[in-house]
């Protein structure tokens, strides 16, 4: 079973896990499907609502009910998502446990990383 760990919080995440936030400029939804590997996070499918700044969908993106989706390459030992004090809140991380909403605060960034072992 994987699992990750949001902070000092452990997730079950044999499913992987999604984020979701809305850009602090653009206010565009994005979202993204990860999954949790012996080597790190990757992340296996972005989606952008639009385009604009910072947030151009990837290579190969396709239009799909509204979204721009596409499947970037790309795999990280760990995330930092620090809040830029600019959105509204912070990401929803869904995990196989249910959802939550985390690194809302600009002073705490958020580390997720695969668990150990």
């Amino acid at each position: 079973m994987s699992c990750l760990l949001v902070g000092t919080l452990m997730l079950a995440a044999a499913n992987g896990f999604t984020l979701e936030w809305a850009h602090s400029v653009e206010r565009t939804g994005w979202r993204e499907s990860w999954s949790v590997t012996a080597e790190g996070l990757h992340l296996d499918r972005a989606a952008v609502r639009g385009s604009g700044a910072g947030m151009e969908p990837g290579a190969g993106a396709t239009r799909q009910d509204g979204w721009w989706v596409w499947s970037p390459d790309l795999t990280v030992p760990h995330l930092v998502l620090a809040a830029s004090g600019a959105t509204q809140g912070g990401w929803t991380l869904c995990a196989d446990d249910g959802c939550h909403v985390i690194g809302a605060d600009p002073d705490n960034p958020v580390i997720l990383r695969p668990c150990p072992g």
